[in-house]
Formats: structure tokens, sequence, C-alpha cells
């Protein structure tokens, strides 16, 4: 199978997730476009985005799955993301090191199991590697039990769980990965990837 895969810039960018979320039911607050921009202004991002064709309607393309990242520092001055530094820096250096953190992304229901959030990783890790970094991390919840299983074939790591109190399903689980020229070569989707620039 073939992935067709989109490279979008920064608002169009932000206008197709906004349009996405809303096919998740599972996501307890939906992301608005405004709201993407402001997080990714100002600093390297990548959002991606594939698409298929309708089950019932094969004329008509979707957008199914899709993944945004983005750089993080030692110097965020945004609460949520000084506190997810925070959180990381006893198990991620940073320190004279590019670190790529994957906010959102996601893969709607009746498409799943079919190797897109796969041939999505797979892109995000020739586009970080192509951009000096050397680190992908990623944070979700215990429950999320696909996203996990797809990041542990994809040799993702668990560098750090957070317990919850009350409910083990939402613990959080910190994943990372070293990134290395040569991983390029071990990816397995086939994919046609086009830039959409504003």
């Amino acid at each position: 199978m073939e992935y067709h895969i989109t490279q979008y810039d920064l608002e169009q960018g932000a206008l197709e997730i906004q349009y996405i979320e809303e096919f998740f039911g599972e996501f307890p607050r939906k992301k608005t476009a405004t709201e993407i921009v402001r997080r990714l202004s100002g600093r390297r991002h990548l959002i991606l985005l594939a698409t298929a064709p309708l089950p019932d309607d094969p004329g008509t393309v979707a957008p199914v799955s899709f993944k945004v990242a983005h750089e993080i520092t030692v110097g965020e001055t945004e609460p949520k993301l000084a506190d997810l530094v925070h959180r990381l820096s006893d198990n991620v250096r940073f320190p004279g090191r590019r670190i790529l953190y994957t906010w959102i992304g996601g893969t709607r229901r009746d498409w799943r199991g079919q190797g897109f959030f796969r041939a999505l990783t797979e892109q995000q890790e020739r586009w970080a590697i192509d951009q000096g970094f050397d680190e992908i991390v990623v944070k979700t919840k215990n429950k999320f039990y696909e996203m996990r299983g797809t990041l542990d074939h994809l040799r993702f790591e668990v560098v750090k769980y957070e317990r919850h109190g009350a409910d083990n399903a939402e613990s959080k689980v910190y994943l990372s990965k070293k990134l290395l020229p040569e991983m390029v070569s071990k990816h397995r989707s086939a994919k046609t990837v086009v830039e959409i620039r504003d």
C-alpha cells in the first residue's frame, strides 16, 4: 500500500488539523486553528496529513490521519511547554541537542490498523533527521494502547511513567527515540509526499 502524505505550512495546516480533529470523538477538547498557529509560530514545526479514498466512494479522498510536531528547548516560556521540559529533564538531555516533540496526532477510527500512523511517523523521522534533530519525544496516556503499540513497533522507548492516583488508564507515558541517519533505510512505508506552502 502506498500512503499519500501532505506536508503543510502553518496557516493552511492549522485549518486542516482543526477540520480533521472533528472526526475524533475521543479527544476531550479539539484544537482550534488559532491555537495551533499560536503554539507553532516562531519555532521549527511539522504538520503532516495522510489522505485516502472513502471505502464507499473511492473517487472521494478524505483526511484520515495526522501528526503535528515542534521543537522544544530548555528556554520555554509557555507554561505547558516549560512544565513538559521540566518533567523530561531527568530523562532527556536538552543542552546542545535539538528535541522534537510530537504534540498531537491520530488516525480516524475506520482507518486504524492500516499503517497510516506508521507512515506519518516514518516521514516525521526523515524530516527531523534532515532538519538536524537529535531526538523525538512523545507524551501519551496509558489507555491509548493502539498508539503505544505502534510506537513500540517503531522502537520508541518509555523514558518516564507518571502514575495517575485514581485511574491507571489515565497515567502519563513519555516515550523517546534517538535519531540516526541510517534509520531512514529501515523505513517500510511506501509514501508519496507533497509539500503545500502558504
